[in-house]
């Protein structure tokens, strides 16, 4: 800014003014400059929407541009030349807009948004910000929000080798010419997961048309043929002051590991053995190991993100021309700018994107187990909540005295037939005096006495520094192998609400035991063998243990279980957190435990920091597993909707686990002890997904961009005029209630008295006829008619179901429609309603 205005002031000379003058030109600018670095000084970053069709839905009429709409569930061409100079008209109408109303300097433009929603990302002051929203030609204006992010074994766990990738021609065909884009924080494209030497080459793909940036540092394009395309937004991080280069690389650089873990899950290579301490863990694949991936990065690893930039990674991508689209990023909480949860800048873009045939999969929160904590809230998304599969790992130590405390830990054992001493750290300080580094937390090899712990096991307790993570179980691992200790034991003395323990992989003999009352074991045998002087300090350790074999996995009959973490409904319809009409989450995937890709780079998980892979929970996880099966029905049914993808995927669900016994969740007891319940819809949806039964559904529930307009426009308490400013649509078309929107499900919150749902099935298969029958908790009765019906091939048939209020309870009541097929297809939707007398 101060280069532009010395050029200027140093042009005034050539011009001729009188000394007055120049100086008078000289202070007015200093003035514009220093009240706009006053204004920028405190200035926001806002997204304004404007008047005026986007690309996907113009359809002529301005200043002679042709029409550039594209019908539901259609690509946008993004390289016709009615799309780029549209795209730049509304550019300049976005510059002109600013340009008039604002001082040159006093804002910045981030960004303008032209594909799915016509508007911009503005950096400027609260002020100005007003100004713009009493301009003529614009709609809102919302100050920018935060957003936070939220496989060895899983392929098989689903039953992909045998049952899905053979119809598609095999692990090396399964997701081919499929591009998935991943929003989230990048890749680190040398790891072997996206590797191309070893694959049979890839040729173009002439519908995607995204771009491939070069690394800043080592002049090498991130693209390979697997990974297709890779573009990082960082404006509004930038301009909000998030953002450092040094360690969020300004590049699609994986800076973090999230982004190179979600993609690998999605679309990673097969079989790529898992190394880590000389101990294979496996040969990782992603769900669809032949489909291609584009980077949009726009999550960075210290704060999340920022909508601005993500609703730009969004935009670039439908324009790019991406299949599938893959969101493990959700708000920090239901928006408060907008009254409902489906009308915001995020959502509505996500919109326009499935308008424009692109299957949405998003983490559904990891705000669980509690109700209402779901931070995806649309019918047009899929909402992915996350399930611990089969695979759990354990370990134990073993101790002199007979007892065998169970705890985790990916470890190999203390060698065979031999105990080993015990010894605390707070017994082997070398000066008391460092207490104050909490060296009990065996993080700082300094402090503690080599000549104590070397060939013995040390004992370190795990503190609330573990949970914040500033401490970590591979820097505890580092310091007892640097002390030439036989291994070591995290005992957990104290468990607050909510923390989670995952198992580490070690390089040393190592376990962390997470019961309080086997660490108090653990403790009382240790005092009791341990003699010490008058002082309290240690004349001879006496305690003695042996660790076990961590490393192979116990494979349970009891999974899937939805994860305690995974958020859960009902759905919210604004931020006053009234329900919805609408069931979220939609489906159950594996999201505990993955193991994947990782980034070197990455800090953000303490344990796998310059590590190649990483086994890490979250419903992040469980997003790309749904994105990634997605491109696996996309490449067997390439015509079909976002819609009929997701009824595919939530139609052939499962609601039993490998036992053949009904879902289980974990939920916290009175005591703050973790319990299995039985699993609601509220916890997984229709159910875990079941990929090869998603191949061939026979019937799906397809909607379009008008139906959802129609349920937008039928919810109560929405403001009509809000929903034609995101929308650039009137209110024609309603479905005289929310409930009647064709989703696979039925969810009517506020049932009084008796309330007719309808839904249309359409046969994706060969004729078939069905018996349709439903039933419910004995609070709501429920009735399908006709209870039979044949459909033809392609046909599409009417059916309603009667909800009717029994008893009020004050709870909802859960229950199915079952749809079963004489050719043996299997169609299941949940039904969940809660009964009022008025």
């Amino acid at each position: 800014m101060f280069v532009i205005v010395m050029k200027q002031i140093s042009w005034c000379p050539e011009i001729g003014p009188s000394t007055v003058e120049m100086r008078a030109t000289e202070f007015l600018y200093i003035f514009i400059v220093l009240f706009a670095l006053l204004i920028i000084g405190k200035a926001e970053i806002y997204l304004v929407t404007v008047e005026g069709e986007p690309i996907i839905s113009y359809r002529g009429g301005d200043n002679g541009f042709e029409a550039t709409a594209v019908e539901s569930d259609e690509k946008i061409d993004s390289t016709s030349e009615l799309v780029t100079s549209y795209a730049l008209h509304l550019e300049k109408k976005h510059d002109m807009l600013l340009g008039m109303l604002f001082e040159r300097g006093t804002y910045k433009k981030l960004y303008s948004y032209k594909h799915l929603i016509n508007g911009f990302a503005v950096h400027m002051s609260p002020e100005q910000a007003e100004t713009l929203q009493r301009a003529p030609g614009v709609k809102s204006v919302e100050r920018d929000w935060k957003v936070r992010k939220l496989t060895t074994h899983t392929p098989q766990f689903l039953g992909l080798p045998t049952g899905v990738w053979p119809t598609g021609g095999g692990f090396d065909r399964a997701g081919e010419d499929i591009v998935i884009g991943f929003v989230d924080s990048g890749i680190y494209p040398h790891h072997p997961s996206f590797a191309t030497h070893n694959t049979e080459p890839y040729g173009p793909v002439p519908k995607y048309r995204g771009k491939c940036e070069v690394d800043p540092n080592t002049k090498r394009n991130f693209c390979n043929g697997k990974i297709i395309g890779a573009q990082h937004f960082a404006e509004g991080a930038k301009a909000a002051k998030a953002f450092n280069p040094t360690i969020d690389f300004d590049s699609p650089m994986d800076g973090d590991g999230h982004g190179s873990h979600t993609a690998a899950i999605a679309a990673g290579n097969n079989g790529i053995p898992v190394r880590m301490y000389g101990h294979e863990f496996g040969k990782a694949s992603g769900m669809a190991p032949r489909a291609r991936i584009a980077v949009y990065k726009a999550l960075y690893r210290l704060f999340g993100g920022f909508v601005s930039d993500v609703v730009a990674a969004i935009d670039q991508a439908v324009h790019d021309g991406v299949d599938i689209l893959s969101l493990s990023v959700g708000p920090n909480s239901p928006p408060a700018t907008t009254k409902t949860t489906y009308l915001n800048p995020f959502d509505v873009t996500l919109l326009a994107a499935v308008k424009a045939g692109i299957f949405v999969a998003q983490a559904a929160g990891n705000g669980g187990p509690f109700p209402k904590t779901l931070v995806s809230y649309s019918p047009w998304i899929t909402s992915v909540a996350a399930a611990i599969d089969d695979r759990r790992y354990k370990n134990h130590l073993t101790l002199a005295n007979g007892k065998i405390l169970a705890g985790i830990g990916l470890s190999p054992a203390t060698h065979a037939n031999r105990t080993f001493t015990l010894v605390a750290a707070n017994d082997v300080l070398l000066d008391s005096s460092v207490v104050k580094y909490s060296p009990t937390d065996c993080q700082r090899p300094e402090l503690l006495n080599k000549n104590l712990i070397e060939g013995n096991i040390l004992l370190c307790g795990y503190s609330f520094n573990f949970v914040v993570g500033t401490a970590s179980v591979k820097k505890v691992s580092e310091t007892a192998k640097s002390l030439g200790a036989a291994g070591f034991v995290l005992a957990v003395e104290s468990v607050s609400p909510g923390t989670k323990f995952d198992p580490v992989p070690v390089g040393i003999p190592g376990i962390l035991i997470t019961d309080v009352t086997k660490s108090m074991d653990l403790i009382n045998y240790y005092n009791i063998s341990t003699s010490r002087d008058w002082t309290g300090r240690v004349k001879s350790f006496k305690a003695t243990g042996s660790i076990g074999d961590g490393l192979m996995p116990i494979l349970h009959k009891s999974a899937p279980q939805v994860a305690l973490f995974s958020a859960r409904g009902p759905n919210i319809k604004d931020f006053s957190f009234q329900d919805a009409d609408l069931l979220k989450p939609d489906i159950l995937a594996p999201g505990a435990l993955i193991w994947a890709a990782w980034s070197p780079n990455g800090t953000d998980e303490a344990n796998y920091v310059g590590e190649g892979f990483a086994m890490i929970s979250g419903t992040s996880m469980a997003a790309p597993h749904i994105a990634g099966i997605a491109a696996l029905v996309k490449q067997k049914h390439p015509h079909w909707s976002p819609a009929a993808i997701k009824s595919a995927l939530m139609t052939t669900s499962t609601t039993l686990d490998r036992a053949g016994r009904p879902l289980k969740a974990l939920q916290y007891s009175e005591t703050e002890a973790m319990k299995l319940v039985a699993a609601t819809p509220f916890d997984c949806g229709s159910g875990h997904v079941s990929p090869r039964a998603a191949l061939d559904p026979g019937l799906i529930f397809d909607a379009g961009y008008e139906d959802y307009l129609g349920f937008l426009c039928t919810t109560p308490g929405i403001d009509k005029n809000e929903i034609k400013n995101y929308t650039n649509l009137p209110c024609n078309y309603t479905l005289s209630h929310p409930s009647n929107l064709n989703t696979p499900s039925i969810t009517v919150a506020h049932l009084v008295k008796t309330q007719i749902v309808t839904r249309t099935v359409t046969n994706v298969a060969e004729e078939e006829t069905y018996m349709i029958s439903g039933r419910m908790q004995p609070a709501i009765a429920i009735e399908v008619n006709p209870p039979a019906m044949t459909i033809k091939p392609g046909a599409s048939r009417k059916f309603t179901v009667t909800l009717s209020v029994r008893t009020v309870t004050g709870s909802y009541s859960f229950g199915e429609i079952w749809m079963k097929g004489s050719r043996g297809h299997k169609v299941r939707i949940p039904v969940v309603s809660q009964g009022y007398w008025r």
